[in-house]
């Protein structure tokens, strides 16, 4: 039979889906590169799965193993993750996964589908995984069993087609009680389940996860096949319905469907499943409005889901002077347009219909790189992500962290604090329609005084003093929006509590204070870029001063460092972190530190670090990433610092620097950007940097290195005129301090 994968043609052809789903496996870096300490697992936790830009599902093969329920490897936190298996296999396909994140305690893969030549008694069964082939929105393997899997994505479903040897006694087997990983602590039992056989070759049912209603409405074309229920491993001939109540994990045992009969290669069979978290009724309309449901389904979602990628997909496109650095932008590009998970109508937890969001996983992996490129590029979406944080917030309590398909946006507060107000006040300076910003700003202010925030206000900081910078920026953006809306009362409240983040620096050493901070140390989180860095510069004791403690911090003069491997001990990660180094993009904390540079006027400085990152850190191949990718924040990263760009979240501006492309075109609404280079020169890893020498805004000059997001998402091109040396542009007129551009109310 012909599979129905996409067309090796558009925008999505150059991606690799592949690209961080192995352990790092990237050339030896060189030059400044070799200076940086990773802390964090060596491996992008990516998964190759079939999946719809920004889509509610996803689908993939599934070991039950680390990353994602796809690899091959056991949960770390440092280093190199141990393998746990020896070949890539798969006990069925799964939906739901995450997208580059770490240890969350939460990996999804609901409701496995296996395709068996075996008996019931045979499920779990690891299949060899032969000849896989995965493009954005589809994926597919064949099992050593012999059944070739074929999986699309729509944006709330998702279709899978099996092709089988021919067989008297084919099955494909639906597992309702599956979810999690099978590792130690991965396991995810649903605390509820009902299931009901409606129709020949249709089911419907929901299970209840971490207080979750998660329901689907399954159709099989299996024509003449038996269509069964069963429970423990046995058939349940005759029975139409199952439910289940108060499970626990010493009192599960699997429970499911199947469909059994005679398969033939010439007669491939079709599961199609919609998903909804509002009942079976709402996941079959949702299967129809993507196309998914009835006989041709499998090609009306591929279809569908190919031609949406190419749109997404082909808002950026770059000049690349080879294929290997095409698919690297490109793979980035489709990692960052992956999640949020946005399922609109859905929310579980309020009525009414209206924006809803989940795999926020985490704002602290997103806000400074991911979000502002979903402001950029697709600000409607943009919008639609605020207007759900908000309405989280009202019916929760505070807004999330973190926030996953489950009950309780308050999870994660001890990476950050106050950075869904980071977001909100980046759209607000960009003046984006669609928010009600006196009913947003309710919530930004009191969110302030929640968790960390109680401390802040007592005391003026709060530990970890990470928190305390967040906190105060927090306070910040929210007193921009108050202008906004004309509460200047409100906004000079909350200015003095924006100036507090004095309070987490030491002036004798130019850094923050000793604390215990995530994942990182007070180097990692000394060189944020605050609101005022004017003043932050001059608490370090002026530009000279501040300078020299970035160039300490990239390893400017430094001996190269050994990365740690599988299972290092504490005494490493010990003198690892004592390095005081940059983390170089295998951790978050420190991602916005090389533009840092710019407010000192040294963007030279900014140049090299850069140009070090994307020659080295980046690259085609299952282990193309040094890094957790985190829900698209690393690869966004990427994106940004290729095009030369680099977002100020929440302030409303971004910085510039040398692209590592010759050209690129950006497709915003309302127009287009191209960035132009004069003189450009493709870089190479270890080969030398080249500085901006003068730059354009639509055929002006522009002096400084930076324009606002504003100006950005309006200009039609930037030409920036690129040499070997360091020249005088941007080391007069820095960055703004203290001030962001907002468009004036109406």
């Amino acid at each position: 039979m012909e599979e129905h994968a996409p067309r090796a043609a558009g925008p999505a052809a150059a991606v690799d889906p592949f690209i961080g789903t192995a352990p790092t496996a990237l050339p030896e870096p060189v030059g400044l590169a070799a200076t940086w300490w990773f802390p964090k697992p060596q491996i992008g936790n990516t998964h190759p799965g079939a999946a719809y830009p920004f889509g509610m599902v996803s689908a993939c093969a599934y070991s039950g193993a680390y990353p994602t329920g796809y690899g091959r490897y056991g949960l770390a936190t440092e280093g190199v993750p141990e393998e746990i298996r020896s070949r890539q296999e798969a006990s069925g396909f799964t939906h739901f996964q995450q997208s580059g994140t770490g240890a969350i305690r939460k990996y999804y893969n609901y409701f496995r589908v296996t395709p068996m030549l075996q008996p019931l008694d045979a499920l779990g069964t690891a299949y060899g995984l032969g000849d896989e082939r995965a493009v954005p929105g589809y994926y597919a393997a064949t099992l050593d069993s012999g059944v070739r899997a074929e999986l699309v994505a729509g944006p709330k479903s998702v279709v899978h087609r099996y092709v089988f040897p021919r067989h008297e006694d084919a099955r494909i087997v639906v597992d309702f009680s599956q979810g999690g990983l099978a590792i130690p602590h991965g396991e995810t039992v649903p605390l509820r389940a009902h299931l009901e056989l409606v129709a020949p070759g249709v089911a419907q049912g929901r299970i209840v996860v971490e207080g979750a209603p998660l329901s689907v409405h399954i159709e099989c074309d299996a024509l003449g096949w038996q269509q069964m229920l069963w429970y423990d491993r046995r058939l349940m001939r005759g029975g139409s319905r199952l439910d289940f109540d108060a499970i626990r994990p010493t009192t599960l045992r699997g429970f499911g469907l199947l469909w059994a009969g005679a398969a033939a290669p010439e007669a491939p069979v079709e599961v199609r499943i919609g998903f909804s978290l509002r009942g079976p009724e709402q996941a079959r309309a949702n299967l129809e409005r993507d196309g998914g449901s009835g006989p041709g389904a499998f090609a009306r979602v591929s279809g569908a889901a190919r031609a949406a990628w190419d749109a997404h997909l082909g808002a950026v496109r770059v000049d690349a002077d080879d294929a290997g650095r095409q698919t690297v932008f490109s793979t980035a590009l489709y990692h960052s347009l992956v999640k949020p998970a946005f399922a609109p109508d859905e929310s579980p937890f309020w009525p009414g219909h209206g924006a809803f969001a989940f795999d926020l996983c985490t704002l602290w992996d997103i806000y400074r790189t991911q979000l502002p490129l979903l402001a950029l590029l697709f600000p409607d979406r943009a919008v639609e992500l605020a207007n759900a944080l908000v309405t989280i917030c009202e019916e929760e309590g505070n807004f999330p962290i973190g926030y996953r398909m489950a009950r309780g946006a308050d999870r994660f507060s001890r990476q950050g604090s106050a950075l869904a107000h980071t977001f909100l006040a980046e759209l607000c300076a960009r003046g984006l329609p669609g928010l009600d910003w006196d009913r947003a700003l309710v919530h930004l202010h009191h969110d302030l005084r929640r968790g960390y925030g109680e401390d802040f206000l007592l005391h003026g900081s709060a530990e970890p003093l990470s928190h305390t910078l967040d906190l105060a920026v927090g306070y910040w953006c929210a007193a921009q929006i108050a202008r906004r809306v004309g509460d200047h009362h409100l906004a000079a409240e909350l200015d003095e509590p924006a100036t507090w983040w004095r309070n987490a620096f030491d002036p004798s050493t130019g850094l923050l204070r000793p604390s215990t901070y995530y994942e990182g140390g007070a180097w990692n989180y000394s060189f944020r870029l605050l609101p005022d860095m004017r003043s932050r510069i001059a608490l370090a004791g002026g530009d000279a001063a501040f300078t020299r403690l970035l160039d300490r911090f990239f390893g400017f003069g430094a001996s190269a460092v050994r990365q740690p491997g599988r299972r290092p001990g504490a005494p490493e990660m010990e003198a690892g972190y004592a390095l005081g180094r940059f983390e170089g993009l295998n951790n978050e904390p420190d991602l916005d530190a090389p533009w840092a540079y710019h407010y000192a006027g040294r963007p030279d400085r900014t140049a090299e670090v850069v140009h070090a990152a994307v020659m080295n850190q980046f690259g085609t191949g299952p282990g193309g990433l040094p890094g957790n990718d985190d829900s698209g924040g690393l690869s966004s990263w990427y994106v940004w610092a290729a095009l030369g760009l680099f977002p100020v979240a929440g302030q409303g501006i971004v910085l510039l620097g040398p692209p590592s492309f010759r050209s690129a075109r950006l497709e915003v609404p309302g127009g287009g950007l191209s960035i132009e280079t004069l003189g450009f020169r493709a870089p190479e890893p270890g080969g030398p940097v080249q500085y901006v020498q003068e730059a354009r805004l639509d055929g002006r000059p522009l002096e400084r290195t930076w324009t606002t997001s504003t100006e950005l998402a309006a200009a039609r091109s930037l030409q920036l005129r690129l040499g070997d040396r360091p020249g005088s542009w941007g080391v007069r007129e820095r960055p703004p301090s203290g001030s962001v551009f907002l468009v004036p109310p109406g």
